[in-house]
């Protein structure tokens, strides 16, 4: 959050949030660290390989995957609540009911629209929605099954969406992981869910172009920035940037070898990029398997390494 000069990491393998400033000051640690699902303040709560995040205002939502729930962070009184699933990871397919009261299945990404939260469902091969007025939570783009099919949201098929976000104009991008894809779905409700890039389960590789000539591997995260829909495209190695409206992708960070290398952007390494996000001039990449955060000048193309100050 440029604004407040605030970063939330998901510091998904120590099972807790941090809160830092942009330039790595540590203000807040969420969570004592042991796995398990328990609310409460910063320093009793407890996650299980907490995922995707989005803040809306001075709260702060949590798809807590291996928890198989939805927590709320306040940011203002300090404490963390359950809002949606039961700890159980969930067996059958579910219809509009109360969020408390539903087992979910590995939530991995967030978005907030118009009081709305949308859930990317990885294992369910759905998106959902959760109403925040009212605490009703439904499938909202997907049939379940596990594959690549455009049409109405409810007809159309997915296969592990893990990262999501909004335009704010009325579609939400998604990455579908098993299917190599990057796919938006209509905030509409009588909408459609559509392919931008991406083939089939068993269609992946490394090749930018347009369109259906696009190959990735693997993505998990993305953002939207400036027009442009930024992917870490997870199994290359690489950022890349999609423009929705040409649909064209070129990869701007990363020689798509496995290592840790900061510098210029066509000598800089990742490893397993899982999620980006852009502030200002500056992209900040969840480098996982590095188990560092990176930082991205976007004029320069100059990446470095985020240095945590105070944990």
């Amino acid at each position: 959050d440029e604004t407040t000069d605030r970063l939330f990491i998901a510091d998904s393998g120590h099972n807790r949030l941090l809160v830092t400033s942009l330039n790595g000051d540590v203000k807040e640690i969420i969570g004592q660290g042991g796995p398990g699902l328990v609310d409460g303040d910063y320093r009793t709560t407890q996650f299980f390989n907490p995922q995707g995040l989005v803040l809306d205002s001075e709260t702060l939502y949590v798809a807590d995957k291996d928890n198989h729930a939805i927590r709320q962070v306040d940011l203002v009184n300090k404490r963390v609540e359950t809002i949606a699933g039961t700890g159980n990871v969930a067996m059958t397919r579910s219809e509009q009911t109360d969020a408390r009261a539903t087992s979910l299945r590995s939530p991995w990404d967030l978005e907030v629209v118009d009081g709305v939260l949308f859930i990317a469902m990885a294992g369910m091969h759905q998106l959902w929605s959760f109403d925040l007025h009212s605490t009703l939570l439904s499938p909202y783009a997907g049939n379940g099954r596990e594959s690549l099919s455009n049409g109405l949201l409810m007809q159309s098929e997915l296969a592990q969406p893990s990262g999501l976000v909004s335009n704010g104009e009325g579609t939400l991008f998604f990455v579908d992981s098993e299917t190599s894809s990057i796919r938006s779905a209509s905030t509409d409700p009588t909408g459609n869910v559509e392919t931008l890039v991406g083939s089939g389960l068993f269609d992946f590789g490394d090749r930018d172009g347009v369109g259906d000539t696009v190959l990735l591997q693997h993505p998990q995260g993305l953002c939207f920035a400036d027009g442009f829909v930024y992917v870490a495209d997870s199994y290359n190695n690489k950022i890349k940037r999609l423009d929705p409206a040409s649909r064209e992708v070129i990869s701007i960070l990363g020689d798509g070898q496995e290592g840790s290398t900061d510098g210029a952007w066509e000598v800089v390494q990742f490893f397993e990029p899982s999620d980006v996000s852009v502030a200002g001039d500056r992209m900040y990449i969840a480098d996982t398997n590095n188990h560092a955060i990176r930082i991205a000048d976007l004029k320069s193309g100059v990446v470095s390494t985020l240095v945590l100050n105070g944990l």
